[in-house]
Formats: C-alpha cells, structure tokens, sequence
C-alpha cells in the first residue's frame, strides 16, 4: 500500500484503460477522471472539495457514477487481482477465499441500510468483504449492520462464483457463517470451513 497519492503510471494506466470507452471525443481525458477518483480515495475529501488539477467534481462524479452501476468497476478489479496473482507465481483464480464482516458507525443523519448490530453494540451498517489469501478484495456488499453475517453474505455467492470462476474449492469464515451460508456453498460443492477465533 503506497503512503501517499500518486498519478497512474503509463503500465497502470495500460491495464485499466481497455476496460473504458476510448474510442470517442470526450472534453475531459478519462486518464484525469480515473486519478481524481483514485486521488479522493486516499485523501478521503468530498466530491465537492475537488480542486485543483482535476475536472470539475460533477464531471468526475457522472463517470464514478457510470462505472459503479455497469460493472466497470468490477471488472477492473477482478482483471487487476488475476493479473496480480500471476505476477506473483498464482494461479489466476483463487482456489480459497475468506469471508468476514466489519461494523462501521454511522452519523445520525444517515439512514440507508443502517441497523443496531448487538454482538458489536454498533448502530450502522456492515460491509462483507471477501478476500483471498494474499488479502486481494474480490466481493464487497454493504448492508445493515442489524443484518446475521451468515444470511446476508448468501446472496454474495453468486458475485463469489462469478469472481473466482471455477477453481474455488473452499471458503473460510468465523461461526457466524455457519448453517444458511454453509448451506447455500454446499449446494455449489464448495466446501466452508470455520477459522478458529
């Protein structure tokens, strides 16, 4: 993880780029768009803070926005984890994953997908994350943090079989993912198993 923001490099930009429309005249460079996002991710300033070298924080927020809902995002992600595991000796798809929870507060002007998680004494939403073992993020879903780990992460079984395609043999997980979960894997004959706490 690198300590500060940096623009993309042309080998990054040459990985992400075939996954973004190029083809037509557009009045900002999606090179631009792409730093300005990745630039508010590590500052963790909001869209209207936007300043500076980058295009006006609309402009910036209608791709972001365009990208999250057709997928791009997600492919993006799920090239860059293949290439990555290859880089590093791996198989393209992982054959084990990990599956976990986190509970994160919320300010009290929020109320979508806010709930009371009682282990965690945590009034706001949980996100599931699913990794592999180097820790590359393969799945996220945000839900109510009032909602089981187990019941929540069975619709995340589908994302999980198309992201790691059809090597996966395993996933791990706490006791929480036990029955529903463990069920619903079991159905694809992918195997969980528990990790001691």
């Amino acid at each position: 993880m690198t300590k500060q923001f940096s623009v993309l490099t042309d080998s990054q930009w040459a990985a992400i780029s075939p996954f973004l429309n190029l083809k037509r005249k557009r009045q900002h460079d999606l090179r631009q768009i792409i730093n300005a996002i990745l630039w508010l991710l590590r500052s963790g300033a909001q869209w209207r803070n936007l300043a500076g070298p980058w295009p006006h924080w609309q402009a910036v927020y209608y791709y972001f926005d365009q990208w999250k809902s057709d997928g791009t995002f997600e492919k993006i992600n799920l090239a860059l984890n293949k290439m990555d595991r290859q880089r590093v000796g791996k198989e393209a798809y992982p054959s084990l994953l990990c599956i976990d929870s986190q509970s994160v507060k919320l300010s009290p002007m929020i109320c979508e997908y806010r709930g009371l998680d009682v282990y965690k004494r945590v009034n706001g939403r949980k996100r599931q994350l699913v990794v592999d073992t180097q820790g590359r993020l393969w799945v996220a879903q945000v839900h109510s943090a009032g909602d089981s780990d187990g019941s929540a992460a069975v619709p995340l079984i589908k994302d999980i079989l198309w992201t790691a395609g059809e090597r996966l043999e395993k996933v791990l997980g706490d006791q929480a993912y036990n029955g529903i979960f463990a069920q619903a894997l079991g159905e694809w004959s992918i195997e969980r198993s528990g990790v001691p706490v």
